[in-house]
């Protein structure tokens, strides 16, 4: 957590909500000060108007001590706020870059949790640090020489106390950190049944598995409420603790102090100011210590988002990466003895690919589930690198291209026919953001797409929910290749985007991409498994076997 706290903080104002925290802990350290000289100067001498002075300086002191308090609560509040602003920023844009192996390596539920329930442990423990943790100390360090002052003796009675809410603080601290560690992994182990129940709520119902995820969903919430309700029930322990603590520590200086005012060695007043240093100080060891309980759980949120921020990705980018513009024109894809093989795994899923396609070609994948098709394709936009060989777009290794010039040469549309929440156009246009309303319905009509969207009356501004759940399967993936065609690039790949098309659309889609000039000066990767699709290609083979004419 230190680590995120020196990148994200601003320490200047830090610095200037610690002074105003040191104003207001030596505005509370006076009071009761004042109180003492009103009791031992004023009540006891019946001068009323030393009463009144006094009563208008400690308001003036409540009133600063009050302004300091609110100034440092702001910046305590804007920087534990801004600060998680600025890491969930840093982890959006470090999960947007990160590889296929990284982001599997965590999974969708995990890096969900990392970047809300996470970041919002450390902000809350943020605000505690820059409030209790820093004020703690001080009014620890203050009442303790302030009580010393007032009369030594008195100490004595802390030599008891403090021991003993040390003793009865590390017990709760014992039990309840390593619970507090463990919350977090439950809170995704939730986040993971409750994701997996929405997106797959209608093979759910296909299958009347409703009460079985029910179950699923019961036995991961109650394993964390469980856990919660367990380690909140031990912290809520230290409140009576500190209360019984807190009395006895009062009757120990009252039974004590009256034994010094009989003797008179000690005025009241300085007993009354005694006793409230006292409470600061009780009061303070136990703020300290509820922080140092809450930090483990805050602690292991940031060794969490850490491992995300400091994940080193497979797919880099070259130091000195080639110039786009140092490239040839003519577009062609070329895999020169490409192996690939997933982590852990024994087996090759790709062996040795070999083909060459220009522009024009159209290359055909073929094969059974699991047989590598889409594995091909996605070392096309270096979603992945091979483990051997070289894959070359328009003659250029895209190894030593940035992958930003990568992407920006390969349009794909993937197995899962994936639209955002917004408008039909703004989907379009989620690869070219500068295509016009012809362009994007040039690319309609080659994807078959213009009959279901000309019905609608708002035409390219009709309403897309999210992942687009308002349109058939054949009619999602029908904009999706339309997406895929609005952007202009040397490379067009359809990883198995024709699966929902009946024959006869099928082949009026195939159809148009072969008239179509801009498809006629790029190369075309099909990935499917029906004959059909793939029968006028120029060269098909499949992912294991290699691709010929």
């Amino acid at each position: 957590m230190l680590k995120l706290s020196r990148k994200y903080l601003a320490w200047w104002a830090v610095g200037i909500g610690t002074a105003f925290l040191i104003v207001q802990v030596i505005c509370d350290l006076w009071l009761p000060n004042i109180t003492s000289d009103i009791i031992n100067n004023g009540v006891a001498k019946s001068n009323i108007s030393y009463i009144w002075n006094s009563g208008y300086k400690m308001l003036a002191i409540s009133l600063l001590g009050m302004i300091a308090a609110a100034v440092n609560v702001y910046f305590a509040a804007t920087q534990s706020q801004r600060m998680g602003s600025k890491i969930r920023e840093d982890l959006f844009k470090k999960v947007s870059f990160l590889s296929n192996h990284e982001f599997e390596h965590f999974g969708d539920a995990s890096l969900i949790t990392r970047t809300t329930n996470d970041v919002i442990q450390i902000q809350n423990v943020m605000v505690m640090i820059l409030r209790m943790m820093l004020q703690s100390p001080i009014m620890l360090i203050g009442a303790g020489i302030m009580a010393y002052n007032k009369q030594p003796a008195l100490t004595a009675v802390f030599l008891v106390a403090i021991p003993v809410l040390v003793f009865f603080v590390g017990i709760i601290m014992y039990f309840a950190v390593p619970l507090f560690q463990g919350m977090q992994k439950k809170i995704d182990r939730i986040n993971l049944v409750f994701r997996e129940g929405l997106t797959g709520v209608r093979v759910i119902r296909a299958f009347n598995r409703d009460k079985f995820e029910q179950d699923r969903f019961g036995e991961a919430n109650k394993d964390y409420t469980h856990t919660a309700i367990k380690v909140f029930t031990i912290v809520s322990f230290m409140l009576p603790i500190m209360t019984l603590i807190m009395s006895g520590t009062n009757m120990g200086i009252i039974w004590y102090g009256a034994k010094l005012i009989s003797n008179q060695t000690m005025q009241v007043g300085n007993l009354v100011a005694f006793m409230t240093y006292a409470a600061q100080i009780l009061m303070s060891f136990m703020m300290l210590s509820m922080v140092f309980v809450l930090i483990p759980r805050a602690s292991a949120s940031a060794k969490r988002i850490n491992e995300v921020l400091e994940m080193k990705n497979s797919v880099k980018d070259p130091e000195q990466p080639i110039s786009v513009s140092e490239e040839t024109k003519t577009a062609s894809l070329e895999f020169k003895n490409v192996d690939f093989r997933y982590k852990g795994m024994d087996e090759l899923a790709i062996d040795g690919a070999n083909f060459k396609a220009t522009a024009g070609q159209t290359v055909a994948i073929i094969g059974g589930t699991g047989s590598g098709k889409s594995t091909l394709v996605s070392l096309i936009p270096r979603f992945f690198d091979p483990e051997k060989g070289e894959i070359l777009i328009n003659g250029t290794d895209i190894k030593t291209m940035s992958q930003k010039d990568v992407h920006a040469k390969v349009s794909l549309a993937q197995q899962k026919s994936v639209l955002f929440q917004g408008t039909v156009r703004e989907n379009m246009q989620f690869g070219n953001p500068d295509a016009t309303d012809d362009e994007i319905w040039h690319a309609m009509e080659i994807a078959q797409a213009t009959e279901f969207i000309h019905k609608d009356e708002d035409g390219l501004d009709a309403w897309v929910e999210q992942n687009g759940d308002n349109f058939s399967g054949g009619q999602k993936q029908r904009l999706t290749i339309a997406r895929t065609l609005v952007k202009q690039a040397p490379v067009y790949v359809f990883d198995d985007s024709f699966s929902a098309l009946d024959f006869k659309t099928d082949a009026e889609l195939r159809h148009s991409l072969r008239e179509d000039s801009q498809i006629q000066k790029s190369v075309v990767v099909i990935v499917a498994q029906r004959i059909a699709t793939v029968a006028d290609a120029d060269l098909i083979g499949s992912a294991l076997s290699g691709i010929g004419e």
